[in-house]
């Protein structure tokens, strides 16, 4: 909803003043977003693909090859700008994805599940790039993640959600302390999930993200 993907159910949101409701095409103007599937054409060299992103934002011509170039840059991906995504590994598509949505130096990122299907390896240097983005480029970013040790390390204030509502929300520091004083993230997010497994759409869910996960990884 918040990226004018799907309308909203009820009420309203803004983003940068822009009504998601009454403004969507202003939004997308100031928002990137890295879905959670495969954005990055693998027939498609990494430059290649950056190139048609640059062009689908209307990023005028002069400036088009400056922004590739940073991006790849600071996404650690300047050596294999002219290799073909295909060859590239999950940890390296899923750093072009985000590089291919911050071209238009967007106000808030939105990143679903940027990590999912990846080693530890991979996922530690995605982590390492999204919070240089957060501080070299002040870049808002809005993750959603399924592990608690990534929205440990990485956010800054986070809302637990249960069945499709806001359970509870704070700093990772005020979830774990309401909890108990010895309390982890995940004791956190059983305590307000209720520690239940949710049955509606269990199946359809858990295949959707193994199927993401064998096509990243």
């Amino acid at each position: 909803m918040l990226t004018t993907l799907l309308p909203p159910t009820a009420g309203n949101a803004s983003i940068d003043g822009n009504s998601i409701t009454h403004d969507a095409a202003k939004v997308r103007r100031v928002i990137g977003y890295v879905p959670q599937l495969l954005s990055a054409d693998g027939a498609l060299t990494g430059y290649e693909n950056l190139l048609i992103f640059s062009k689908l934002y209307d990023i005028p011509r002069r400036e088009r090859k400056q922004r590739i170039s940073e991006v790849l840059d600071f996404m650690g991906l300047s050596d294999f700008s002219n290799k073909l995504v295909r060859t590239y590994s999950g940890g390296m598509i899923r750093r072009l994805e985000i590089a291919q949505a911050m071209l238009h130096r967007p106000k808030v990122l939105f990143l679903d599940e940027p990590t999912v299907g990846l080693d530890p390896v991979a996922r530690k240097a995605v982590w390492q790039h999204i919070q240089q983005l957060r501080n070299d480029y002040r870049t808002t970013i809005f993750l959603t993640t399924h592990y608690m040790d990534e929205a440990d390390q990485l956010c800054a204030r986070l809302a637990i959600m249960h069945l499709g509502k806001v359970a509870a929300i704070g700093s990772p520091s005020e979830l774990k302390s309401s909890v108990g004083d010895t309390a982890t993230l995940d004791d956190a997010f059983a305590y307000y999930s209720g520690a239940e497994v949710d049955s509606v759409g269990g199946y359809r869910e858990t295949s959707r993200v193994r199927r993401t996960a064998r096509r990243v990884g």
